[in-house]
């Protein structure tokens, strides 16, 4: 027999609710949103460094100015994330440790190397497209802060999308050297940009769960088909040629067939022998251990503020 708790619990889920931080919830659902929401703010902090490697190099003024925009919008993307984990009871400090420590898991797409300008473009429109299709459904999740945080983040990822999309287009329109750039950037981040779905549906232990406590909306292969669907017609407009020969369009689905993707190379990366595992993490924990002078003299100004108040309470 359920308790009140429990019953309260499904009553909200069954509606269509929101559950908040101060509502009683099952351990699963809160170590389930923890798991993924803390996922994500590492993916976001992780994922500043390959696009800040460009910042410099980038082709004029207006360019850099739009990168530093866009690396910045993805620390405060990181920043919404964290705390929305810590309303469910786990210190920002854990999390955090546990991605400098290498024991947490992030998004496998950061974990390439970005070799050209062209991948900006091409990060722009394939990888923050994709975040866009994943995680538009995340506004409606039923944990509050999380469904919350979402709706600014994906507002701000869109601007990124038509950033990188806008940058592709740009390459398409100039030299034929300017041309291969860009084809060789879609090339190779398109499968990566598909894999971020994650596994498939029946190679998935979290996401049926996650579906039916409505975290999730839509299962990773549901999410996938949407994406590769809304891809298509942009690759056209762009002048870009799509790296799947198996592309092509089903009259009987209504959707785009497309090619067996490389899900050896999926948890070869997820397990950290991906090219730039070693890479991103060493620059996160260099980072984390230059910055700890930074933490510990916040943290004494913290402890004498909160002793004069005492003193002259």
């Amino acid at each position: 027999m359920p308790t009140l708790e429990e019953q309260r619990f499904d009553e909200l889920i069954a509606a269509d609710a929101r559950v908040e931080p101060r509502d009683w919830m099952p351990e699963g659902y809160r170590k389930t949103l923890v798991r993924q929401i803390s996922q994500h703010a590492h993916s976001e902090i992780i994922g500043m460094q390959p696009e800040a490697n460009w910042i410099s190099r980038a082709p004029s003024l207006k360019r850099k100015a739009i990168l530093m925009a866009k690396v910045q919008d993805e620390a405060g993307h990181g920043l919404y994330l964290y705390s929305a984990a810590q309303t469910l009871g786990t210190p920002r400090d854990e999390m955090f440790q546990a991605l400098v420590d290498g024991t947490a898991k992030y998004s496998s797409i950061f974990n390439y190397p970005t070799l050209t300008w062209a991948d900006m473009g091409a990060i722009g429109w394939l990888v923050d497209g994709a975040a866009i299709c994943n995680q538009v459904p995340l506004c409606r999740a039923s944990y509050g802060p999380y469904g919350r945080a979402m709706v600014r983040i994906c507002k701000e990822e869109s601007f990124h999308q038509r950033q990188g999309f806008e940058i592709l287009l740009e390459l398409m329109n100039g030299t034929d050297a300017q041309k291969a750039m860009a084809q060789d950037a879609v090339d190779r981040w398109y499968a990566p940009s598909l894999m971020m779905f994650g596994p498939p549906d029946g190679d998935s232990p979290n996401s049926q769960q996650s579906m039916a406590w409505n975290i999730k909306r839509f299962s990773n292969d549901d999410l996938r088909q949407r994406f590769v669907d809304m891809l298509v017609p942009q690759a056209e407009a762009l002048g870009v040629t799509l790296p799947d020969p198996d592309l092509r369009f089903n009259e009987q689905t209504g959707h785009y067939d497309y090619g067996q993707l490389d899900w050896d190379e999926f948890h070869e990366v997820l397990a950290g022998r991906g090219p730039c595992n070693g890479q991103r993490l060493a620059h996160r924990r260099k980072a984390f251990e230059d910055g700890a002078w930074v933490r510990e003299a916040a943290a004494a100004y913290a402890r004498t503020q909160a002793q004069l108040e005492k003193v002259a309470s």
